[in-house]
């Protein structure tokens, strides 16, 4: 473990030192999600100009969920964005031959090597907006729940990473230049709404199969649900289960992989 996060601690140096030499892409990558952000809070501030209540939820409610799905889109950014697209280019070059030989696990050296410190910036501001929504919540909210949202929605960024694996690890077979990533991005969508508006198959769906609720709808109920315990729990199976499953595939898909020099 000690190995490993020396190893993380290396990747950060580098990513920062690296972002800081392309000032341009820097600067492009914060304006991008600062617009993203705006048109996020935008779209249900104009719903609630029209309705009291979206679900159930009232505006504050849903605006905590907005920094919820803000905040696990932005870690997603951050942390694995950069190594999860280039997983394609490395399987039809075959440059993941360089992993292979690493002394280290292949997934974790793929997963976390670049570290997109431009979008660090991006996460401060998502966090700051999180936190705005928390403070103009009308009611008082227990450190417990506080604390279970938290936990919650770091589980929902990394449940959002590994259902994305699942749609880009068949490039082991397909050979594609992106895998099945157009897919996954239409689905996404389903992210940044609450899922109480779907009917009770879609959420069920939407909460196991295709669990984009689990990633901020769901950590945002804990706040308001009478049992949060139940929703805790169910959500770090749900995220358990899928690791495994990515990590079965993917052991599947190097043994599959054909090398720059086979």
């Amino acid at each position: 473990m000690i190995r490993y996060l020396r190893l993380y601690g290396y990747f950060l140096q580098f990513s920062f030192s690296k972002a800081f030499e392309f000032r341009i892409d820097f600067y492009f990558r914060i304006l991008m999600d600062v617009v993203y952000y705006i048109m996020n809070l935008l779209f249900f501030k104009v719903i609630f100009l029209h309705s009291k209540y979206l679900a159930g939820w009232s505006e504050s409610q849903v605006m905590i969920f907005v920094g919820a799905f803000i905040v696990v889109d932005a870690l997603n950014m951050t942390v694995f964005a950069n190594n999860s697209w280039n997983v394609a280019q490395l399987v039809n070059r075959g440059d993941l031959d360089y992993y292979l030989v690493r002394p280290v696990s292949t997934f974790f050296f793929v997963s976390l090597r670049d570290f997109a410190a431009n979008s660090f910036v991006n996460l401060i501001m998502a966090v700051s907006i999180l936190v705005w929504a928390f403070m103009k919540y009308p009611e008082p909210i227990g450190l417990l729940r506080t604390l279970l949202f938290g936990l919650l929605v770091l589980n929902g960024s990394l449940l959002y990473f590994l259902v994305l694996m699942l749609f880009i690890i068949p490039v082991f077979w397909t050979h594609s230049a992106r895998g099945l990533q157009p897919l996954f991005w239409t689905t996404s969508k389903f992210m940044e709404r609450p899922h109480a508006i779907y009917s009770r198959v879609v959420r069920w769906v939407l909460m196991t199969i295709m669990p984009f609720a689990l990633m901020a709808s769901v950590p945002a109920s804990v706040l308001f649900a009478p049992n949060p315990w139940a929703i805790t729990l169910g959500s770090l199976l749900v995220t358990v289960a899928f690791m495994s499953l990515v990590l079965f595939i993917w052991s599947l898909g190097l043994r599959n992989y054909s090398s720059a020099s086979s």
